[in-house]
């Protein structure tokens, strides 16, 4: 028998290198189908004990397709790519990376809501339009962040970074997670229900993964909700949130303003609304990205394949197929 496969997916802007190097270093034999398209995967994985998967979908069709299959590791926290009964029915191991880029995705949710309250985008808007203070002036004026209510729906890892980076700079912040534990709940943060959280928030951030009951859950109901002139923000999951009851909810004045690091379709079309609305500011899926979490989102997933070889178990289970 020749070595044991492991096939990356799709890797957009990261380099699988460092994550080949542990793997080769370990015997595996290493491919790069570089595609979400499960044609391809099919292709490359026909043979592999192990995925390494990105945002490709895998879904019960393709794992049909893989029978040598024992393991699936994301590239990320979240892991809604991965049929998850369907792994479980074939005894498969999924692997996610809990903790990888928690402080940079808190630290970008911390800077979107931030730029949206001090209107830096409207702000560097004027300036480049040859107008100064002045011009800005005239138009809505920046709320002092001290006299505002961050909300965050959910209070996982980087809610609760977030919550220690914002405390020293909101005035009040609450949240909405049923599943927390109240042992674990941060000191000083309001523990609310979601109407009550969703009406007190000035700034709305979601930290919630991406499940059938949160997909399309920031729909017009919960945007009508909130306060006049609220701001969203979204580093979670782009499905999280309706945009057409978003782009509603911003023409009508109802809601201020929203910074999106991920969208429903990525990248968007070309002449997608979110891209040029004036009162949203994007990041192109880039809140988890520093020099550190570069190169750990390649390596530990392999980490995980390499544990698992040598244990029979990988290090950050969320489907552990023995239990």
């Amino acid at each position: 028998m020749g070595q044991p496969v492991v096939v990356y997916t799709d890797l957009g802007e990261l380099d699988p290198e460092p994550g080949v190097r542990l793997l080769t270093d370990a015997g595996f034999a290493v491919r790069i189908a570089g595609s979400r398209d499960p044609e391809a995967i099919a292709a490359a994985a026909h043979d592999a004990v192990a995925l390494i998967v990105g945002y490709a979908r895998v879904d019960e069709t393709l794992l049909e397709r893989l029978p040598r299959l024992r393991v699936l590791a994301t590239m990320s926290a979240g892991y809604d790519m991965i049929d998850a009964a369907a792994a479980r029915r074939r005894g498969l191991w999924v692997t996610n990376l809990p903790g990888t880029a928690t402080e940079d995705v808190a630290v970008h949710a911390l800077a979107s809501a931030l730029s949206l309250v001090r209107r830096l985008p409207q702000a560097d808007a004027v300036v480049r339009g040859g107008g100064w203070a002045t011009d800005f002036a005239r138009a809505e004026l920046p709320r002092r962040a001290s006299g505002l209510t961050l909300g965050l729906v959910g209070m996982g890892r980087i809610a609760r970074e977030l919550v220690r980076i914002a405390t020293p700079v909101f005035g009040r912040l609450a949240a909405y997670d049923p599943q927390a534990d109240p042992a674990g709940w941060p000191a000083g943060v309001d523990r609310l229900g979601l109407d009550e959280l969703v009406g007190a928030a000035n700034v709305l951030s979601l930290h919630v993964p991406l499940t059938g009951r949160t997909r399309g859950m920031v729909d017009d109901g919960l945007l009508a909700r909130m306060r006049p002139g609220g701001l969203l923000v979204n580093v979670s999951r782009g499905e999280l949130v309706d945009p057409e009851a978003l782009l509603r909810a911003l023409d009508s004045g109802r809601l201020a303003g929203a910074a999106l690091d991920v969208l429903p379709v990525e990248p968007p079309p070309a002449d997608d609304p979110l891209r040029g609305h004036p009162r949203i500011q994007l990041s192109p899926h880039s809140a988890f990205l520093s020099d550190a979490s570069h190169r750990a989102y390649v390596c530990e997933p392999a980490e995980n394949v390499v544990a698992w070889q040598r244990t029979g178990r990988p290090l950050t289970p969320v489907i552990d197929p023995e239990a």
